[in-house]
């Protein structure tokens, strides 16, 4: 019975952690949509990197794979300064 609870705990816990992943993508493509309407200075090779890397964190959020996602806006946001 122990075991069972556990691994339900576990199951539980994991869909949580997924959930709050999925939920955090928008919230990161915001903070980056935000900077870039502040026209913040970067040079061309780094506004197209910000560019890509927000479209790629969207077609990977969009396709379910929100750990790619967090990591690709994660990026896009150093370069950004947020």
């Amino acid at each position: 019975m122990r075991s069972l609870f556990s691994a339900l705990l576990g199951g539980v816990l994991l869909l949580a952690s997924g959930v709050t992943l999925a939920n955090s993508c928008p919230t990161h493509m915001a903070a980056i949509d935000a900077k870039l309407a502040e026209n913040p200075v970067l040079s061309a090779e780094e506004a197209a990197r910000v560019a890509e890397l927000r479209a790629e964190g969207e077609a990977k959020h969009k396709a379910g794979d929100h750990n790619e996602s967090v990591r690709l806006l994660t990026e896009a946001k150093k370069i950004l300064g947020i």
